[in-house]
């Protein structure tokens, strides 16, 4: 097995636990090894880190796996991952829907599992994991015999790593169209041409959090992709809920889970530009009870967050002037390149331009399926907000 030697003065962020370790961090190495392949990582003076896999493709050169010198990396390490992982999903109650696999928060880095009550959805966006993904899908079917295994590998993040954008059946095929319960209320989730892997599971716990800001409201949600926080708000006693997205296919499953839930009269959805409909509603004076914004990352990279942090505060200053006196503003933001004290220092901002006070009713971040490790801080992503608006 190859082994690889970090740079002197290098290393308390890896040896604090952090998995990643960048090409620039490394010095000497020792042995052949083939991209993708497990190799080994010792300090600068010869002291055993751990083992993970190698790319030398990649910006991240080595993904660590493991810190026990003697412990195999092996179909059976896969299998006990994966299996440790939902014993802990099931002891804080995520029995039905659930990631059961956040990646390096689960110790295995470029991983991701969705759990969509019998069917599974798989990315592997690192080379190394790649080469074990028919070991993951065996492992799945030891522990749950599932419906389905998908992968929804059509992700850009992919070909920094020398791979292919590519998606298709891990088991037998089956309808991508499927239908989960979530908090009362049944989804349509297109497995195969969906977001992501088809449904935004980090978000289930906050959407319980509207349901006393709901009742007989009227509510705005402005990206509203497949409308689940409008089902929610129509679910715990809106009056009316109107959804906006500008993907006609998003609108087209809003309206039908609006239908599958008996919601017709309450939800409605509209194919436009969010940006540009609130907007114009700001300067027509048109008011609501409730502005939810889940707004897709306005970045990726550390050299947009300037941009990102002006179009977040620019769409909470539309949506606080929306909002009725006393109102409430429901915000969010999905990318970790915007740190919490960043996110609220810019909704600040933007209720200082409104003229408008903020009573802060809730702070949270993804629901507890996807698990925050505190030495590997872009594990805590997601941000969302309530404010009462004054």
């Amino acid at each position: 097995m190859a082994k690889f030697f970090l740079r002197k003065k290098i290393g308390d962020r890896i040896l604090g636990g952090h998995p990643w370790v960048f090409a620039n961090e490394l010095g000497d190495s020792e042995g052949d090894c083939a991209p993708g392949d497990i190799v080994e990582l010792y300090s600068y003076n010869g002291s055993f880190i751990g083992k993970g896999y190698v790319n030398p493709a990649s910006q991240i050169r080595i993904r660590l796996l493991t810190r026990h010198k003697n412990e195999t990396i092996d179909e059976n390490f896969f299998y006990n991952k994966i299996k440790k992982a939902w014993d802990y999903r099931k002891s804080i109650g995520y029995t039905e829907n659930c990631r059961l696999i956040f990646a390096e928060a689960d110790g295995l880095p470029a991983l991701i599992i969705d759990k969509f009550n019998d069917y599974f959805v798989i990315q592997t966006l690192a080379l190394g994991i790649e080469r074990w993904k028919e070991d993951v899908a065996d492992a799945l079917k030891r522990l749950f015999n599932p419906k389905g295994i998908y992968e929804r590998n059509d992700v850009p993040v992919r070909e920094l790593e020398g791979m292919e954008q590519i998606k298709g059946f891990l088991s037998d095929p089956f309808d991508t169209n499927i239908i989960l319960n979530e908090n009362g209320l049944k989804f349509h989730v297109d497995i195969e041409n969906g977001q992501k892997t088809g449904y935004f599971l980090d978000q289930q716990d906050n959407r319980r959090a509207i349901q006393h800001i709901s009742k007989g409201a009227d509510v705005l949600e402005a990206f509203c992709y497949t409308g689940t926080f409008s089902l929610h708000a129509a679910h715990y006693g809106a009056k009316s809920t109107l959804g906006l997205d500008i993907s006609e296919n998003a609108v087209a499953t809003a309206r039908r889970n609006a239908t599958l839930n008996g919601y017709d009269d309450v939800c409605k959805f509209e194919a436009v530009n969010a940006f540009d409909a609130l907007k114009k509603w700001g300067t027509e004076g048109k008011k609501f009870d409730v502005v939810m914004l889940d707004p897709p990352a306005f970045t990726k990279s550390r050299e947009n967050i300037d941009k990102a942090v002006t179009g977040y505060k620019e769409i909470n200053l539309r949506g606080m002037k929306l909002t009725k006196p006393g109102g409430f503003l429901v915000t969010a933001s999905c990318t970790n390149l915007v740190p919490p004290d960043l996110f609220l220092k810019t909704i600040a901002m933007a209720a200082k331009d409104a003229h408008r006070t903020l009573r802060q009713v809730c702070w949270q971040t993804q629901s507890s399926d996807h698990p925050i490790m505190w030495n590997i801080p872009t594990t805590q992503y997601l941000k969302f907000l309530i404010v009462q608006v004054i």
